[in-house]
């Protein structure tokens, strides 16, 4: 599990996960961008006849849209993420696997419905347990981290696997790695917290199931180089 974050980490600098990073944030920062301006016009339109406490609305509206979009900005960077699983796994084959055969998995038609699902399921449990966290705040904020681990590690560890195997072969596959995946999932999900660590989650999070599902077994390409030498 810690050698397939590591070499997650380790290969940062690659130019597909960099665009691919690039491409999540800006989508993510424009989704809670269109968010926070929306609260703050809706507040500040319903309010047009209070006066001055229509901008005071309108400033608690804005920060409170602020902190939603704080909370439930992993699940959507995730979703989208997900929709970008092939250039990120493709990278970190070429790169750590170079003698796998071309991917010939389910189909990418079934690959994008699975991965808008993880984003829609990602986001609705983060969703509750955002209402956990408010009604019960240690608890509620315990069982909204152990959610969106769950969800996070199953979610991209099928979206990597069913690049190579059908979606029933690829949820097989999970239940018997499931300690792993969780594991993974879990860090994610608390780096989540950290800005702006939590930006490196849809790449990172991609980039260490493809490792776990090739079992961290092979010698990077690299190390074969400099043993070579």
């Amino acid at each position: 599990m810690l050698t397939a974050l590591l070499r997650a980490f380790a290969q940062l600098d690659d130019p597909a996960f960099l665009g691919v990073l690039a491409r999540s944030v800006a989508w993510a920062a424009a989704c809670f961008a269109l968010l926070l301006a929306g609260s703050v016009w809706g507040v500040q339109h319903c309010l047009a006849a209070a006066g001055w406490w229509s901008w005071l609305a309108g400033l608690l509206g804005g920060a409170a849209a602020a902190l939603l979009a704080f909370w439930l900005f992993l699940p959507v960077a995730v979703g989208i993420g997900t929709l970008f699983v092939e250039r990120i796994a493709a990278a970190v084959e070429h790169r750590f696997y170079p003698g796998l055969p071309a991917s010939r998995g389910a189909s990418l038609t079934a690959q994008a419905a699975d991965a808008l699902a993880v984003g829609a399921r990602v986001l609705l449990l983060s969703l509750g347990a955002l209402l956990l966290a408010v009604v019960v705040p240690g608890v509620g904020l315990l069982l909204g981290w152990a959610i969106s681990g769950y969800a996070i590690g199953r979610g991209l560890f099928v979206a990597v696997a069913m690049r190579r195997m059908s979606r029933a072969e690829a949820a097989a596959l999970h239940r018997r790695r499931r300690a792993a995946v969780l594991g993974i999932g879990l860090l994610l999900a608390s780096a989540g917290f950290l800005p702006p660590l939590n930006l490196l989650i849809p790449v990172l999070g991609t980039a260490a199931m493809v490792h776990l599902l090739h079992g961290g077994l092979a010698v990077p390409r690299d190390a074969r180089e400099i043993g070579s030498q």
